[in-house]
């Protein structure tokens, strides 16, 4: 459940004072009469105290600070971290026992798609889908449980978990759907799966050729096979109904319902379009949100569309910015997109896709770093990441002010290219839960060769670099619990593989709890309001059943906050 409601309180004078979590009955409405029902009050001026808590922070330095009480101001942003020993104040509005809960800072999310995880949430998902017949049988009762719609739309399926061998094919939805036109991207949305009525829509034909930094799948025959790979998706994408607004603000907050329940309480929000953009300041507006985002927009149009000619100021007291644009240097592993500097050991033909030539690539970040813009670049195979930081270290001669290149995932890198990252201060950007959901398909397509800079966190660290985590939801589990298990273990929920792939990559709890906290708000410029507890900071933290520092990487796994607060107030209760 979402608790807006804490116990009443009396002040010093023994004054009872409104509830600063009440629900305020003179909110707007958004999203339909449900969301009424989850916006919060403005809040009365009160000092408050949670006391007897196991507390945990870290300091800017990395290094584990224990404390018992937490005062929190007026402003929502922490006053104190009281000892054992200190005094409790006596002048408080409110105080909550912890009753020796753990209490960490908020995580946050370095990495995420916040409107797609509504969607996923709220539309056809194929993510646990162990088959072809699995997800044939997921399309068609979902077809059934809805019969009005004029496509189907969803995302999620993974040929890689069916064991299928090959990509699915427009028939192989013919067989179930076959008069309705469906549009299912991959789980990691860089390729999309149509049926033939979908392809008949798009007037996708034989005739149709693939755009530069895209692939049409294509039959024996020459023919459209179904699947479309990274900007090849836009072929069939054009034709599907946009979501109506009502729609992205129904998915915003079923978004933050998720968000909130596992414990993220930032998180940067990765290719931010306008039209997710105007659904959450409509949310903002409405006094509605309730997470931190961090946006990126989808483009340098975008960009300067929304923010001008600088990164806009903080809104909504410090819970949205666009402070920076995503590029893409390539596809994912998983549809071979991912631009490799040798070709593939299971297709020894294909080297992946590079979206954007050198010059291309160095004239985007320009653009957008000539006004102060942060660049984060999507790169997955060894090639795109080379150049990456190749555009990386030319810019740096000319841009010298704190710019923090961020690279987003990072997943194959050369060897000799990982100490680049620490020369220009560049973020590594970094997903741990990849790593287990990829280490099979990752020996498969690049072979026992290549795996040493593969998901390489530890010697990213070792070269001097920086560390942001995140998820990537919702091609994974947004839970930063299972994110930060992963980070110390290298093993997935079943403990495969045995000890761990490549141990020897795995980092410490204090480590990951860093990367998602301190480092994870540094890397997107909010490292003095979020990130950690300290006086002047935002109260965003957690109460936890558990310490996850003295946690096995099982335990930790299976972690969910009993609560979440964000700037002071108590946004979800389990």
């Amino acid at each position: 459940m979402f608790s807006t409601v804490a116990p009443a309180k009396a002040g010093a004078a023994g004054r009872t004072r409104r509830s600063r979590f009440a629900t305020n009955p003179a909110a707007p409405a958004f999203a339909g009469a449900t969301i009424l029902a989850l916006l919060l009050a403005t809040p009365a001026l009160a000092d408050g105290l949670i006391d007897n808590v196991n507390g945990i922070t870290l300091d800017e330095q990395g290094r584990v600070q224990r404390f018992t009480g937490l005062v929190i101001g007026d402003d929502g942003k922490v006053k104190a971290l009281l000892d054992r020993r200190d005094k409790r104040p006596k002048e408080l509005d409110w105080r909550e026992d912890g009753r020796g809960q753990t209490l960490i800072p908020g995580l946050i999310d370095a990495h995420g798609h916040v409107l797609g995880l509504g969607f996923q949430a709220t539309s056809l998902d194929l993510s646990g889908t162990k088959s072809l017949a699995e997800a044939q049988a997921a399309i068609k009762a979902w077809a059934d449980a809805n019969p009005s719609g004029s496509w189907i739309v969803g995302r999620g399926w993974n040929q890689e978990a069916w064991g299928l061998g090959r990509f699915p094919t427009a028939a192989d939805i013919d067989a179930v759907v076959p008069d309705r036109p469906v549009w299912l991207e991959r789980v990691d949305g860089h390729a999309g799966w149509a049926n033939s009525a979908a392809l008949r829509a798009a007037g996708v034909t034989a005739k149709s050729v693939s755009p530069a930094g895209g692939r049409i799948e294509k039959t024996a025959a020459g023919a459209p096979g179904g699947v479309f790979v990274d900007a090849a998706m836009q072929l069939v994408q054009k034709a599907v109904p946009q979501p109506l607004p009502r729609e992205r603000d129904a998915a915003l907050v079923k978004a933050q319902d998720i968000l909130l329940s596992s414990g993220v309480t930032a998180t940067a929000d990765m290719g931010t379009s306008p039209q997710d953009w105007a659904a959450i300041r409509r949310l903002g507006d409405a006094g509605g949100l309730r997470i931190r985002i961090f946006s990126y927009a989808d483009s340098l149009d975008t960009l300067t569309t929304i923010a001008g000619n600088g990164p806009t100021r903080w809104l909504y007291g410090d819970r949205l910015r666009m402070g920076g644009v995503k590029l893409y240097a390539d596809g994912a592993l998983g549809s071979r997109g991912a631009w490799l500097k040798a070709p593939y050991a299971d297709a020894p033909k294909e080297t992946g896709l590079g979206f954007l030539t050198d010059d291309q690539l160095q004239n985007q970040m320009s653009r957008a770093a000539m006004d102060k813009f942060q660049v984060a670049i999507h790169a997955i195979g060894d090639r795109a990441n080379s150049q990456a930081l190749d555009a990386i270290d030319e810019l740096s001669q000319t841009y010298k002010g704190d710019l923090r290149w961020r690279i987003e995932h990072a997943q194959i890198v050369d060897p000799v290219d990982i100490p680049r990252l620490a020369r220009a201060g560049t973020i590594a950007s970094m997903q741990p839960v990849h790593q287990t959901s990829d280490w099979r398909m990752a020996e498969a397509r690049l072979g026992p060769n290549r795996l040493v800079g593969a998901y390489a966190w530890r010697s990213v660290l070792d070269g001097g670099g920086r560390l942001a985590f995140g998820s990537d939801y919702p091609v994974e589990n947004p839970n930063p619990f299972v994110g930060w298990a992963v980070a110390i273990s290298r093993v997935d929920a079943q403990g495969q593989p045995p000890g761990g792939w490549y141990p020897q990559q795995a980092v410490t709890r204090e480590q990951a709890l860093k990367a998602f906290t301190i480092d994870a708000a540094y890397a997107s410029f909010a490292e003095t309001k979020v990130g950690r507890l300290a006086p002047g900071m935002q109260a965003d933290f957690l109460l936890l059943a558990n310490d996850p520092l003295l946690a096995s990487p099982g335990e930790l796994r299976a972690m969910r906050p009993n609560e979440t607060w964000v700037g002071g107030k108590r946004m979800f209760k389990r």
